[in-house]
């Protein structure tokens, strides 16, 4: 199970209770057993501190307590505090990561069919598309929407996610596509034929939650070939 740690202090030398953790994560690299670590001010109080360090388990931690490193670090960050740090230990038991459910769901409306509308609730008004097939960025949600509506009336298709990796405002989504040609797409006609390709999709997010950026990468030409647009080349 994963475990937080919480310590809370009171300290008006910030910059120096930084520079102690950057001298610990340096120190202890191959080492320590934490795998995330924040540190924030109180916005109403400054003097207000307070560190949050995750850890894989308790017993974990523990080790990591165990570093001479840590030791030393902690000591000198106590000498920087008005007073004994406290600390709150706490077993995760439930761990909600919004952005990667966002895209998540996000993928499922395209998938479903269900109604474009539904985009609202997950990307913001102003989202901007960065595209490599599209000369110019789709911009807006209503331009993205018909994008949307161009391969939907050219293809009942489904993605499977391969993986996902979230990392601060973003996440990056590996999938592979497949699709059975069922109405036109860009000027070719229907063939009934299936086709498939593979592509990646970063999402940014805003303050909001909302997603307000997207880029994509995929195997165009891949796809171009198979729909008999471009001819393969000989190897």
């Amino acid at each position: 199970m994963t475990f937080v740690q919480l310590i809370d202090c009171r300290a008006n030398r910030f910059e120096e209770m930084g520079r102690l953790m950057d001298r610990w994560v340096e120190q202890t690299g191959g080492k320590r057993t934490a795998t995330h670590a924040v540190v924030g001010k109180d916005r109403s109080d400054t003097a207000h501190v307070v560190e949050i360090v995750e850890f894989p388990s308790y017993e974990e931690a523990m080790r990591n307590s165990q570093l001479p490193e840590t030791d030393r670090i902690f000591r000198e960050t106590v000498a920087l505090c008005d007073g004994m740090p406290t600390f709150t230990d706490l077993d995760v038991v439930r761990d909600a990561q919004l952005n990667t459910d966002s895209a998540r769901r996000f993928f499922e409306v395209l998938t479903t069919g269900d109604a474009l509308s539904s985009m609202t609730g997950l990307a913001e008004e102003h989202y901007h598309d960065h595209d490599p097939a599209n000369e110019q960025d789709v911009i807006g949600l209503d331009h993205f929407r018909r994008d949307v509506d161009m391969w939907r009336g050219g293809f009942d298709f489904s993605f499977r996610i391969e993986d996902r990796i979230a990392q601060g405002d973003r996440v990056c989504t590996r999938w592979s596509w497949e699709g059975t040609r069922k109405g036109d797409f860009l000027g070719i006609p229907a063939t009934g034929k299936k086709v498939s390709m593979t592509g990646t999709t970063v999402f940014r997010f805003g303050g909001s939650g909302k997603i307000v950026e997207g880029w994509r990468q995929y195997d165009r030409l891949g796809l171009t070939v198979q729909l008999g647009a471009v001819e393969p080349t000989e190897t």
